[in-house]
């Protein structure tokens, strides 16, 4: 038995496949009024490991308790210890709501060389009801134990300095070591993650 639509045969003698993507969802985590959300390999259902080469963290309009940078620091131990060591960049264009002022700035305050503090993904964000920060980071085969791993980010925020901005923010860099990273933790670098969600997303055939 075949089914057939417009000519092509879509299933035939019992067989049929259906695309499933190259992004498979692993874990996502609720944050209220949280002070870290962690993914950690073996906990909760959290794979990070060797399964995927990839690793993609998605953050969906996480609103901070107080006016600060988006961080994340990663762990070789499983959670117990969140201060791998690492070497960063980090970069935004920025507008204010006026659409007077305009920056485009490397910002070297932001930036990690060979710390073991967090990395920011995205600054001072703003605490009004409506403000928030979203994006997307890549972690690169974080189980190697022969490489560094490499990591980039873009999130966009509502940024609160001297006055309202729209900020777009680009983050990069490795974390410097040849052990497995086998935990990442997110927090704003002061006050509580309010509300927000991020997911982790394994990348397979990358």
């Amino acid at each position: 038995m075949a089914i057939i639509s417009n000519g092509t045969t879509i299933a035939n003698a019992g067989a049929f496949s259906v695309s499933l993507g190259s992004q498979v969802l692993i874990k996502t985590l609720t944050a209220s009024s949280s002070g870290t959300l962690s993914f950690v390999h073996g906990s909760s259902s959290v794979v990070l490991d060797s399964t995927y080469p990839i690793y993609l963290f998605k953050f969906i309009n996480c609103h901070p308790s107080a006016n600060a940078d988006f961080v994340f620091n990663a762990s070789a131990d499983t959670g117990s210890n969140y201060n791998v060591t690492k070497t960063t960049s980090f970069f935004h264009n920025q507008v204010n709501e006026a659409g007077n002022y305009h920056n485009l700035a490397i910002q070297t305050g932001n930036d990690v060389a060979q710390g073991t503090g967090v990395a920011t993904l995205s600054r001072k964000i703003a605490t009004g009801n409506d403000d928030a920060t979203s994006g997307e980071m890549y972690l690169f085969n974080p189980a190697s134990t022969t490489f560094v791993k490499h990591f980039m980010s873009r999130l966009k925020a509502n940024q609160n300095i001297s006055a309202q901005y729209n900020s777009d923010n680009f983050s990069a860099g490795y974390l410097n070591t040849t052990s497995a990273v086998d935990a990442i933790q997110f927090k704003f670098a002061s006050g509580n993650i309010d509300s927000g969600i991020i997911k982790l997303y394994g990348i397979k055939d990358s």
